[in-house]
């Protein structure tokens, strides 16, 4: 069986467990694949990483209710002189 690894770097769960931070330090701030017996298990993310993550999904939730207000169509007219 073959599996997609999305990252560029990769560690065992061994190698994780005796050094926890250094594992994370090599991947220069990237995400890591912890592989379990050579298949990814989880992926270890460090902050700033998750951060940017948490920003894309709430990008995307808002564009999603964008698009929804779009199709109601209810508009109002506005004139920028009377803002």
């Amino acid at each position: 069986m073959t599996y997609h690894i999305l990252t560029i770097a990769a560690a065992s769960i061994t190698d994780l467990k005796k050094n926890p931070m250094g594992t994370v330090a090599d991947a220069d701030g990237e995400a890591v694949a912890i592989l379990n017996r050579n298949e990814p298990a989880f992926y270890c993310v460090p902050p700033e990483l998750y951060a940017y993550y948490q920003e894309l999904a709430e990008d995307a939730a808002l564009n999603h209710i964008a698009d929804e207000r779009l199709k109601n169509g209810e508009f109002v007219d506005v004139d920028i002189n009377d803002l």
